[in-house]
């Protein structure tokens, strides 16, 4: 079954937050291959505190970096080369044919992994398909249209926009630019809890059944 990778135009745009509510949707697997920095605890364990079904699988890190930075800096630091084979030989092992599996990158797409390596690498020896989150912020629209045409240079398959943050109006346009469609809009809350998180599962359900096919 082909992989869900959750990837951002950028650090910090809510890539954590949309992946809990796509796997509470899909009731799916989740795993993030490549964790840096975790002094307030990891991504995995945020999307097992936000999730309420009992059937998502959390799976570990291959790469566990204490150094909150661009990964090929802290694995640097921390005398680490990330694998990209070794990321795809546990992938091969957490995939099931009745489960499907998310995926959480590190930041956006043209992220260091290695010394010759980027994100867009590790998704296309994953072979799997992107969904792009970008938060409305001032600088938003050139940040996800840049993200948009590398995923068009690097022929990455891209199954739509979750849209995250305060509404600005422009949403409609970043979809027309790019040609991605729009698979929802996350609101802003000032505190996300599971009930948010089941509340929101259930709203993107039915338009991500449609592009996930």
């Amino acid at each position: 079954m082909t992989p869900i990778f959750i990837t951002g135009i950028g650090t910090d745009v809510g890539k954590t937050i949309v992946s809990a509510i796509i796997t509470e949707a899909l009731q799916a697997n989740y795993w993030k291959p490549i964790q840096a920095g975790f002094s307030n605890g990891t991504d995995a364990l945020q999307i097992k505190n936000l999730i309420s079904n009992t059937k998502t699988i959390i799976y570990p890190e291959v790469y566990q970096l204490k150094m909150p930075a661009s990964p090929h800096i802290a694995a640097r630091t921390e005398k680490v080369i990330i694998n990209l084979q070794k990321i795809t030989d546990a992938c091969s092992k957490y995939q099931t044919h009745n489960s499907k599996l998310i995926i959480e990158g590190a930041g956006g797409l043209l992220v260091p992994l290695n010394e010759t390596e980027f994100v867009t690498d590790l998704i296309l020896k994953l072979n799997a398909k992107v969904i792009l989150v970008s938060r409305n912020y001032l600088g938003s629209i050139n940040h996800s249209l840049l993200t948009a045409e590398v995923c068009k240079q690097k022929n990455i398959d891209v199954l739509g926009w979750v849209f995250n943050d305060q509404y600005l109006h422009y949403e409609d346009e970043i979809v027309g630019w790019s040609g991605f469609q729009k698979i929802a809009s996350i609101p802003f809350v000032e505190k996300i809890t599971k009930k948010f998180i089941a509340l929101q599962a259930e709203k993107i359900k039915p338009s991500l059944l449609k592009v996930i096919g």
